[in-house]
């Protein structure tokens, strides 16, 4: 690498891993180049230390065995939230809220002894729907009738998902996932909302969850996770001070890295040392080695990632071309052989 260097003169910038060998080529080839820690490598290199930590407190990722007496489990005959009746008024919600503010305003305005139509100028409203507000003597006469009980674009699933919230499945996510199989062509945000009332109406203990590997709390703690893994890591946390305060100086050095703060990495390592994360302590150790180069990976544009991408792509193909040649050979063999 020296030599390839020192034959295209030229180089401003070298973006590499912080292996010695490659710094030590870099400073021989091309002395003048800026050296640049890949983000990538950089993010790897915590990630390994964040592993090191999940291993010391795995006993800790399991939760707790449930004490109480147990509660033999009632069967939802209809786990369907009950609705408003039609002759009842609809007591929440964006239409009522609204109906209820806008009465309140006009029958205010009544008070004062203005008309419908000074009404309807200054709440700039029709003149027809002040009308009828004013002839309301309370919010519910409107919120009665063609407001309430109206369908959903749901309504021919919820069986479906009533089916699955009685065998267990009670993330939203995941009931969204399976919806559009069935021909679902709505959004998420109205399982979500149709599942939180379920969740309201009908509430009880979750099944007992496999316990998470020091991988999967690993990749939560380091990555962006699901709903329902986030609240799964939210509870190890909760048992585990070590692992909280490590997922905390993460998510403070992730915020440093996306918003190229390289000049605040001083005051982050300073906060890791001075608190009781010893795999952490190994990390910022090992920045310390190669400073220069990190801060100048935090703070400026360069990057390899994409070139990492592509390169384990390739390996994936190579693994998986590999393991055909492998079944291709046994095949011919099996062939011979019969």
């Amino acid at each position: 690498m020296a030599a390839w260097l020192a034959d295209h003169p030229g180089v401003e910038a070298i973006c590499r891993d912080r292996s010695t060998a490659y710094a030590e080529a870099g400073r021989l080839g091309a002395p003048d180049a800026v050296h640049v820690a890949d983000r990538w490598h950089i993010w790897k290199n915590l990630a390994e230390a964040v592993e090191k930590t999940v291993i010391q407190h795995r006993a800790l990722l399991r939760e707790p065995e449930n004490t109480a007496p147990v509660r033999a489990a009632e069967p939802l005959e209809s786990p369907e939230p009950a609705l408003p009746s039609p002759d009842e008024p609809r007591q929440s919600g964006r239409l009522s809220d609204r109906v209820r503010e806008q009465h309140a305003a006009v029958h205010a305005l009544l008070e004062e002894g203005l008309g419908l139509r000074p009404i309807a100028r200054q709440l700039g409203l029709a003149r027809n729907t002040v009308r009828r507000l004013a002839h309301a003597a309370t919010a519910d006469e409107l919120l009665v009738g063609r407001w309430t009980g109206r369908t959903s674009i749901l309504d021919p699933y919820k069986p479906f998902l009533h089916q699955r919230w009685a065998e267990g499945c009670t993330v939203a996510r995941r009931l969204f996932e399976e919806v559009p199989e069935r021909g679902y062509p709505g959004g998420e945000s109205v399982v979500k909302r149709y599942v939180q009332r379920l969740r309201e109406a009908f509430p009880h203990d979750d099944p007992p969850r496999k316990t998470p590997s020091v991988r999967d709390v690993t990749s939560w703690i380091t990555r962006r996770p699901d709903d329902d893994q986030a609240q799964q890591l939210k509870h190890i946390l909760a048992r585990c001070p070590a692992l909280d305060r490590t997922a905390e100086h993460v998510r403070a050095f992730a915020e440093l890295m996306n918003d190229r703060r390289g000049r605040d990495l001083g005051q982050w390592t300073e906060r890791v040392q001075t608190d009781d994360v010893p795999a952490l302590h190994g990390f910022v150790t090992g920045l310390g080695q190669d400073l220069d180069a990190v801060v100048a990976g935090l703070s400026l544009s360069y990057s390899s990632g994409a070139v990492e991408g592509h390169n384990n792509k390739i390996k994936m193909i190579k693994r998986q071309m590999i393991g055909r040649a492998n079944f291709d050979l046994l095949r011919k063999r099996v062939l011979l052989a019969a």
